[in-house]
């Protein structure tokens, strides 16, 4: 009777962990649906945002870089075009519906790769050793960025990012394989090679795949046309945009009087004038220290496990953004997705830097585009605007990197219930008393 009324408890309990889990699921699918619609309307104009709008980089420069494609070519003539060869495949896609007009497909395309993702972490949630808050922040991170996020393809280079690393434990030749992927279409995703290991056979295998992709990607865009390495000098020749960590110093000389002005350079509103090339050789200076800074660590980090791969990945983009001369609204998307990674890993300690994420998409948000008047003025408000999303990304990275360098080199054994797919090593006595007790 006894074992009896256990079993009956234990098979309720399972059964009660199930609903709750289901109830999890559909909760996050119903929050999604909800915030994804409004994203919609946005996008498709039924809602208006004050400020710009934020899709003509959709319906005007992806069309027309869409034709150029077309044509046998890559916009090599184009400087707006800063981007991988990979980049083509997002921009040609759209016109694989040729019953929808160009930007109504873009967001067709972007709200099925953004459920997918959100399947991921619901997913990955389920994992041993994880948890759904990451869905959640995803679900929210997006939705914080307004209409900005289906305005561009970087959802779907974040959504490539969250793969890679959920495949690394287990998979890394997949793994090796998305992140060469994700870097041929917007380069940022080489970052996740921060905390990759660096010997044994999964190192070879992840390194050795993302290598051998990058390569062939590479090489065959390069022969399948011109110009597909044009994006590079574009980048070279770009300066100091309104929005970067180090523009501050531009709009605050401006209060005093600076008489440097905002020109549309490069597809983005930059500073010209006396000082602007001081400021945006700092911001190299500064990406170059971070960049020391995370080598050296990973020269001194022992072996590395899946939590601490992500959290270095979240690590260097936070310090890559805040550091960068060029912070466009749409490179939040890459932390929400890395931070939403982080929050799925229980043993990630990058918990509190991934929650300053969301309130930074919030801001990025009312610097853009609802206040980004008073940005490109260097008005109060929208310094105050900057002051606040940036200090949130300075604030995130520095945390970020203490947290980093605890995890790594803190003296605490790495919680195998972060790695995926890893089995959790015995201690000697408690090895010893499973033996005992099996003999």
């Amino acid at each position: 009777m006894t074992m009896a009324s256990t079993g009956t408890g234990t098979a309720a309990d399972t059964g009660g962990a199930a609903a709750r889990i289901t109830g999890s699921a559909w909760a996050a699918w119903g929050a999604w649906g909800a915030t994804r619609a409004l994203l919609l309307l946005c996008v498709l104009g039924v809602l208006v945002l004050p400020g710009p709008d934020v899709t003509t980089d959709v319906s005007v420069i992806y069309r027309g870089w869409a034709e150029v494609l077309r044509s046998g070519t890559f916009p090599l003539d184009d400087v707006t075009w800063q981007y991988p060869p990979a980049a083509a495949l997002p921009v040609l896609a759209p016109t694989a519906l040729p019953f929808l007009p160009y930007a109504t497909a873009f967001a067709v395309l972007v709200l099925a790769v953004d459920a997918a993702a959100l399947a991921l972490f619901l997913r990955a949630g389920r994992r041993p050793g994880h948890r759904r808050a990451g869905a959640w922040v995803w679900i929210g991170g997006v939705a914080l960025l307004g209409p900005t996020a289906y305005a561009r393809y970087d959802l779907l280079v974040a959504a490539v990012a969250a793969a890679a690393l959920f495949a690394a434990a287990r998979r890394p030749r997949t793994a090796g394989a998305l992140i060469a992927c994700g870097t041929l279409l917007k380069l940022w995703p080489v970052l996740l090679l921060a905390g990759a290991p660096l010997r044994g056979r999964r190192a070879r295998a992840l390194w050795g795949s993302a290598a051998g992709w990058g390569a062939g990607l590479t090489l065959a865009a390069v022969a399948a046309a011109p110009g597909a390495l044009a994006f590079l000098t574009f980048q070279r020749d770009r300066g100091t945009e309104v929005e970067a960590p180090v523009a501050l110093l531009l709009h605050g000389a401006r209060l005093a009087g600076w008489p440097g002005e905002v020109q549309l350079r490069y597809g983005s509103l930059e500073f010209t004038g006396p000082g602007v090339p001081l400021t945006g050789a700092l911001a190299l200076a500064l990406t170059g220290a971070a960049a020391l800074w995370l080598l050296r660590w990973r020269l001194r980090a022992p072996e590395l496990t899946p939590a601490v791969l992500c959290d270095a990945a979240f690590t260097a983009a936070l310090l890559t953004t805040a550091t960068s001369r060029v912070l466009s609204p749409q490179y939040l998307l890459w932390l929400v997705g890395l931070a939403a990674v982080c929050l799925t890993v229980r043993a990630s300690r990058q918990a509190l830097p991934a929650l300053l994420v969301l309130p930074a998409a919030a801001a990025t948000t009312l610097e853009f585009p609802v206040h980004f008047a008073d940005v490109v003025a260097s008005t109060p408000l929208g310094i105050a605007l900057l002051v606040v999303r940036n200090g949130l990304l300075v604030a995130a990275a520095l945390l970020a990197c203490r947290r980093l360098r605890a995890a790594a080199g803190g003296g605490r054994a790495p919680d195998p219930a972060g790695v995926p797919g890893a089995r959790p090593a015995l201690s000697p006595v408690r090895g010893a008393r499973t033996r005992a007790t099996s003999r």
